[in-house]
């Protein structure tokens, strides 16, 4: 069932639901979730039997402020406060240790958890009723609202697709950001990029004052990353297959006369200058100039292709320059 998100009755009913041990569909400028109580072990694995996800692969946990962040973490460095106190409420996950005795199913049985403070108006007000209940709800662990592996949702209509007409939906409008959030490991002394996102990695050094560093940065002897959501090398990936191209190897598999009978769809930025009736079969579709607008509607798009029952969606491969590294991450574990 799809509730107006913004609605005081769709809030009550949503923070009822949660807890008494449900599920919700929950809006977040990034991606749809899949929320449920992070403290209530059983609600959690409910999340995981409903996505079809291995029990270990942590779920992210979202709270209202910095301050509920102290529920679940240990210890919060101050390049994490930084970080907190620069991009939150926003599109940012920080994975820091975790306090004993909470929230251990969501976070996989890791000594760790991601947490983040969404910033969609409705993901805040679900939290703000949440934590009014007796007992209060102080998070959700709230994973993307899809099939494990698959392409993520960013409307309301894309749970709905994915999980029935019985889960209670919120719809707070099509996702702003579109793909999920970076997620940085607070966990080893120094920041370290798990998952490249809308937030670019010069803007997390200039935030906390200390340079980011990815995991094959760090000297032999430092403690292994945590597992990370979103980290598998094989994710978002639709039915058909997503195969990559530069501009000048699209244009060329699609002058292959194999190419023309083929049951394909494009996503490309580039070749829109080119005859699509002559070169192209249906349906395509023309990738946005700039990384932003690119994100917001990269999951719509793959699920619309993927929709129309072509085998393949080719898509030009995204610049290598920061600001598409989070659409180029996306698209790479499409393809894997």
């Amino acid at each position: 069932m799809i509730l107006l998100g913004q609605a005081a009755a769709s809030i009550g009913a949503a923070a009822d639901t949660l807890g008494a041990g449900g599920l919700l569909g929950l809006p977040t400028e990034t991606v749809y979730g899949l929320a449920a109580d992070a403290d209530n072990a059983a609600a959690v694995a409910k999340i995981f039997a409903a996505k079809g996800r291995p029990a270990d692969h942590p779920l992210i946990v979202h709270v209202i402020d910095a301050a509920a962040a102290a529920h679940f973490a240990a210890e919060v460095p101050a390049f994490a406060q930084a970080l907190m106190q620069a991009f939150w409420p926003g599109p940012l996950t920080l994975i820091l240790p975790r306090r004993s005795g909470v929230a251990a199913a969501a976070a996989g049985g890791q000594d760790s958890i991601g947490l983040r403070c969404p910033a969609h108006p409705v993901a805040q007000a679900v939290l703000t009723a949440c934590a009014d209940l007796v007992p209060p709800v102080h998070g959700l662990a709230a994973p993307s609202a899809n099939r494990f592996g698959r392409v993520s949702p960013t409307t309301a209509a894309h749970v709905r697709e994915e999980f029935g007409p019985d889960l209670l939906v919120l719809d707070g409008g099509p996702c702003a950001v579109g793909i999920e959030s970076t997620i940085v490991d607070c966990t080893r002394g120094q920041p370290v990029l798990l998952r490249p996102g809308a937030i670019m990695p010069a803007e997390l050094a200039a935030a906390c004052g200390q340079a980011v560093l990815l995991p094959q940065d760090l000297a032999d002897g430092v403690p292994a990353a945590p597992r990370a959501s979103g980290t598998l090398a094989s994710h978002y990936a639709p039915r058909a297959r997503v195969r990559l191209f530069s501009a000048e190897g699209l244009q060329a598999a699609l002058r292959d006369e194999a190419a023309q009978t083929a049951e394909v769809a494009v996503y490309a930025r580039t070749l829109v200058q080119m005859d699509r009736a002559a070169c192209a079969p249906p349906p395509w579709r023309v990738m946005p100039q700039t990384a932003a607008e690119a994100a917001q509607q990269l999951f719509a798009v793959l699920r619309e292709l993927d929709s129309t029952g072509v085998t393949e969606i080719w898509v030009e491969t995204p610049p290598d320059a920061p600001k598409w590294a989070g659409v180029r991450d996306r698209l790479q574990r499409a393809a894997t």
